[in-house]
């Protein structure tokens, strides 16, 4: 039995990003849909297996974190991919270098002049009880006046199709790597589909990435000495630090493997001698990089590390402080950081934010919650928030007393309807499941976004969990041009 796609139950509210109604695919999805329906259950369960098998032998993994172990398992993949329309995507890429243009602008304003506080735009509290404000990064300029360099922002689109801005990650956002290597599979399980539709490809990340960060380089050499520091192969992300490095043509290093000179600059141990490294894609967070200057104790980090940035011998990408617009509280004002700084529209809105430190919305968020969803302002991955929806009394009981307890720490938004994709499920069958997307947007001299992102899935069934360290899955992100029909 093949897909029937007049059978595939659409959830009522939810956009669907491939079919628009029972058995009517959407433009740009008409021909993988097309050849989806002509293969049979046999070929289907074929090319899933393919897929995993694929997975295998390229160790592709992630590690999760449980009960106290770390459990490495494989990337779980869904091989119906998700497709956007190339006229779609022209907007959102548009929208997304407008908000990292403005968000660099607003970290540089915060550690020099803080023109943004004094014109009353952002309350000062926000910014004084900000956990990721590093006073150690005030004054420092590097090149470009650019903090973060790499961006992950989340984006959903809600039941009325429209793209919506979840977050932004600005420390050291992950997935990319994963992006790439769920192109590399469907090339191999889908080759038929590749040659007759138009898809944007996705390879040139590397590429783009390490041009980015040579343009960095404090010395104007021809070849810039580009290493990426990683916390080692206990992290969850260790696949994508080296995957990186080895596409880059970088070198991979630990702290240990880093020593800061007399002369500020910083060198790279090898078997002859200690070379100069002028540029560090930093993976690990602003705590760990310099045992000097944050935490004591870190193993991960390079002494002096901060001195030799500061000075202007290395480039940081990130930069350290960068995390200062991460914060969710400070996601709630990008539309007016971008009306401040580039006097335009924001292109891509925001989700609807309530702000708990304010009286009348944390009144509001309290009577709520039970139709909410609550999140701390620092923290990652999916973890310390209520799901109003599916959440218990006891569970909202406990997050009104942290609420109370610490109103600045908490934003609340509106459940939203997370759209849906068709997923496989068993051996031909296909069922909607809700999922997000991330893109990368690099910035450096000029900006770089990628054509998709990583679409992240919610794999069990009514879930609106997407992230990979909860059980989530990915599925290849199609940027489909239907102007550009291959013969």
């Amino acid at each position: 039995m093949s897909i029937n796609w007049k059978q595939y139950e659409l959830q009522e509210g939810f956009y669907d990003e491939l079919i628009s109604s029972p058995g009517n695919p959407r433009i740009p999805a008409r021909q993988l849909a097309s050849y989806l329906s002509s293969l049979t259950e046999d070929e289907i369960q074929s090319r899933k297996l393919a897929a995993e098998s694929t997975i295998k032998d390229m160790g592709v993994s992630f590690t999760v974190y449980s009960e106290g172990e770390n459990i490495d398992r494989a990337w779980p993949f869904d091989i119906v991919p998700r497709i956007i329309s190339a006229q779609q995507w022209e907007k959102t890429a548009a929208g997304l270098r407008q908000r990292l243009k403005a968000l660099n602008m607003f970290i540089d304003d915060l550690y020099h002049e803080q023109r943004i506080i004094k014109d009353g735009v952002i309350p000062e509290f926000v910014l004084k009880q900000s956990k990721n404000y590093r006073p150690e990064c005030e004054g420092v300029n590097p090149r470009f006046g650019v903090w973060a360099h790499i961006c992950g922002t989340d984006l959903v689109r809600d039941g009325d199709g429209q793209f919506y801005v979840l977050e932004d990650n600005l420390r050291v956002p992950s997935g990319v790597s994963y992006m790439l290597e769920n192109r590399s599979i469907m090339k191999r399980v889908l080759p038929e589909v590749f040659e007759k539709v138009s898809i944007a490809p996705v390879g040139d990340y590397p590429e783009a990435l390490f041009n980015m960060l040579a343009s960095l380089s404090p010395r104007q050499s021809a070849s810039p000495v580009v290493a990426v520091l990683t916390p080692g192969i206990f992290n969850s992300a260790y696949f994508e630090h080296a995957f990186l490095a080895q596409r880059m043509g970088a070198e991979l290093v630990e702290g240990s493997d880093l020593v800061v000179g007399k002369d500020d600059c910083v060198y790279m141990k090898t078997i002859s001698g200690l070379e100069r490294v002028d540029v560090i894609y930093r993976r690990i967070d602003d705590m760990f990089l310099d045992p000097e200057v944050f935490q004591p104790d870190s193993v991960l980090g390079v002494p002096g590390l901060m001195r030799a940035w500061r000075k202007g011998k290395v480039a940081l990408a990130n930069a350290p402080g960068a995390g200062v617009a991460d914060d969710k509280v400070v996601y709630a004002y990008v539309p007016d950081i971008i009306r401040y700084y580039l006097s335009e529209e924001p292109l891509i809105p925001n989700v609807e934010t309530y702000l708990c430190y304010d009286d009348e919305q944390r009144e509001y968020v309290l009577d709520n919650l039970d139709k909410l969803v609550v999140k701390p302002a620092n923290e990652s991955g999916g973890y310390g928030m209520l799901v109003g929806p599916h959440s218990t009394k006891k569970e909202r009981e406990h997050f009104a007393e942290l609420i109370t307890a610490n109103p600045r720490n908490y934003i609340a938004q509106p459940t939203l309807a997370l759209s849906t994709a068709p997923t496989l499920v068993g051996r031909s069958k296909v069922e909607p499941r809700h999922l997000d997307l991330r893109p990368f947007i690099l910035q450096g001299e000029s900006s770089y976004v990628t054509t998709g992102g990583l679409t992240r899935v919610a794999m069990k069934k009514g879930s609106l969990v997407v992230n990979s360290s909860q059980g989530g899955g990915s599925k290849d992100t199609w940027i489909v041009d239907t102007s550009a029909r291959k013969s």
